[in-house]
């Protein structure tokens, strides 16, 4: 996630009644989803981080735009998805006089008249491998793209993922996109789903309130586990949903928090420590594989994917 200028400032079955009970789509009231999203297995998302850790340990420590590490990670990204049936596209685009890139990839099928979008930062800052900030996002996006094409879904609306270049410089990769878009094009998305930082390792559970039906969605998601949520405030408008909003997309996404300090009625309610960060290792050195709380990763993974199903139903 951007640094802002002051320092940035359960199961299956519960997941089933959830849908059943409510479903819904951006567009408004709808059936319940044509499938059940499946659990995303933190193990495979962990494998990523896996990778994306050796991707940054060798080259530099990090991820950054214009470094080696990153341009790596999307290669890494890019293999799996196009392994996996979809069709990938590389945008290029200039930042900071380097070369960054964004990857989008399209699963064949569904109404291209109704877009729904899935996406997350693949860039660290150069301090750090940036595991959590946002290999955590990258890696569940990218697990629900393949839990996709492993279950041969057929959505009735067109599903696209997108993997975002320098967003720790100012949502650079992101604001290309959306920028470079037709109006026709724009007006096709009917929903874009934000994912940066989804692992920290005090977690907080935060939902976007921008487009109602996408944060009821999410809600309803949480509530059939037991477990609360809050609005996200700490990254409002610094990630890379802000130029899809800007651009009059219904946008949302999900959050488990950066350097804001949790206070005692938040550690009462979701565990941790109170009075430490979310993520006390927020664009440091030790944004590492040992910086992410996995059952933060898990519920977070299986939120984005029963999301993407629903809205996409």
């Amino acid at each position: 996630m951007k640094l802002s200028v002051p320092g940035r400032t359960a199961a299956a079955c519960a997941c089933s009644i959830v849908m059943l009970l409510t479903g819904g789509s951006i567009a408004g009231a709808a059936p319940a989803p044509l499938a059940a999203a499946p659990d995303i297995p933190v193990a495979n998302v962990k494998a990523h981080l896996a990778q994306l850790q050796s991707i940054a340990t060798a080259n530099g420590g990090n991820r950054a735009h214009g470094r080696a590490g990153y341009k790596a990670s999307l290669d890494y990204a890019k293999a799996k998805l196009d392994a996996a049936g979809y069709t990938t596209t590389i945008q290029q685009f200039t930042s900071s006089g380097r070369t960054g890139y964004n990857l989008i990839a399209d699963w064949p099928g569904g109404n291209t008249n109704q877009v729904v979008m899935a996406g997350s930062h693949l860039d660290s800052v150069t301090a750090g491998a940036g595991i959590n900030d946002n290999g955590s996002g990258s890696a569940a996006v990218l697990e629900t793209a393949l839990a996709v094409a492993r279950a041969g879904y057929q959505p009735t609306k067109h599903l696209r993922f997108a993997w975002w270049g320098a967003e720790e410089l100012g949502m650079v990769g992101s604001r290309y996109y959306v920028n470079n878009l037709s109006s026709a094009n724009r007006a096709r998305i009917t929903g874009y789903l934000n994912f940066d930082m989804i692992g920290s390792p005090n977690p907080g559970y935060f939902v976007y309130d921008d487009d109602p039906t996408i944060e009821k969605t999410f809600k309803d998601y949480f509530a059939g586990l037991g477990v609360a949520t809050e609005i996200e405030t700490e990254g409002d408008g610094r990630s890379d949903h802000a130029p899809f909003k800007n651009a009059g997309i219904p946008v949302g996404g999900l959050f488990s928090g950066a350097d804001y300090i949790k206070t005692a009625a938040q550690a009462a309610k979701w565990g941790g420590t109170a009075g430490q960060a979310f993520d006390r290792c927020y664009h440091s050195s030790c944004d590492t594989t040992a910086n992410i709380n996995d059952t933060a990763l898990d519920r977070n993974a299986d939120a984005l994917a029963y999301a993407v199903w629903t809205l996409s139903s």
